[in-house]
């Protein structure tokens, strides 16, 4: 009877092995060399893409702006980040000037967003860039994590941050995270509290983004009408005073120097929308209504809503006719 049940203990532990696993490593890309220590930077700087064909010019600005200079010796580390996916973005940006190293990290939970290695590395870099995907992802696995406080201390440290639609969404103070689904302008025109709006506040805080949302693939996929609702739901939802909105389109990029001042990049167009009072009529289950915003295609300083948005336009509901 004893050697019967040393037995079963011994199928027991096996049939554990097999059930439970050793946890997974996170999945790192690298190319190139160490990262460079102490290296003097002179950001911040930001590149906020619209998706769809990468802008290179706005991942070089970044690169640029960060070390100083476009033609010289200097070389900064880049990290891409990313929930899911391999190393495509790896050699791209190892072929750009000024390059060090290049070291993708995938992260699909907040586990691995805790891990000592992966705040190192993200510590140690003096450019970061999240691509795209699911911001829901970097929302539920970031938000309060160490590589969290890591990525601010990049920035902090006069780095760059830059991303391509979800990465670039998750940026401003404000964002439309999506854990509840996607949503067209049309539905949440119709009701500015349908479900699938879902919003997330002050996942990073950064200074020259503050009260700013961003939505992407922004023309292509017509999504002026739901901006608005974003923007008046945070007007009329918490104390911000002034709300700025930043919709870019595909293959386009806004990037933001250290004083605030904003250029566009790339094929297409950004669109500043600035909300500046309460919507008239903005509750559940009626149709939003909200005028005399102002709207901008050109924004050369966006950390001062008075200078960037020039000559501003006052718009009304027909405006989405």
């Amino acid at each position: 009877m004893k050697r019967l049940v040393i037995s079963a203990l011994v199928f027991v532990i096996m049939l554990g092995v097999v059930a439970f696993p050793a946890a997974a490593t996170v999945k790192r890309y690298q190319i190139s060399e160490s990262p460079n220590v102490g290296l003097s930077l002179d950001g911040p700087a930001f590149d906020l893409g619209g998706g769809g064909p990468d802008v290179d010019e706005a991942i070089q600005w970044m690169i640029n702006q960060v070390r100083d200079c476009s033609k010289c010796d200097r070389k900064v580390d880049v990290v891409v980040i990313r929930s899911f996916g391999g190393d495509g973005y790896n050699q791209p940006i190892y072929d750009m000037n000024g390059v060090n190293s290049v070291e993708t990290l995938v992260l699909d939970s907040r586990d691995d967003a805790n891990r000592p290695d992966v705040v190192a590395t993200v510590e140690n870099a003096e450019v970061l860039f999240f691509t795209g995907g699911d911001q829901c992802d970097y929302v539920e696995n970031f938000q309060g994590t160490e590589t969290h406080n890591a990525i601010a201390y990049v920035l902090e440290k006069g780095g760059a941050i830059g991303g391509t639609s979800a990465g670039a969404m998750i940026q401003g103070s404000f964002v439309y995270d999506a854990c509840q689904g996607s949503i067209r302008s049309d539905e949440a025109l119709n009701d500015p509290y349908d479900h699938y709006i879902s919003l997330t506040n002050h996942l990073f805080t950064w200074r020259d983004l503050e009260s700013v949302i961003v939505d992407t693939h922004f023309s292509e996929r017509e999504r002026m009408g739901r901006l608005m609702v974003f923007i008046a739901r945070q007007l009329q939802d918490t104390d911000a005073e002034e709300v700025l909105g930043i919709g870019v389109d595909e293959a386009t990029s806004v990037v933001v120097n250290y004083n605030g001042y904003a250029e566009v990049i790339g094929e297409g167009a950004a669109y500043f929308v600035l909300g500046d009072h309460r919507p008239e009529e903005c509750e559940p289950g009626i149709p939003l209504t909200f005028s005399n915003y102002k709207m901008s295609t050109t924004a050369h300083r966006i950390i001062d809503y008075g200078v960037g948005l020039k000559e501003p336009v006052d718009q009304t509901a027909s405006f989405f006719d």
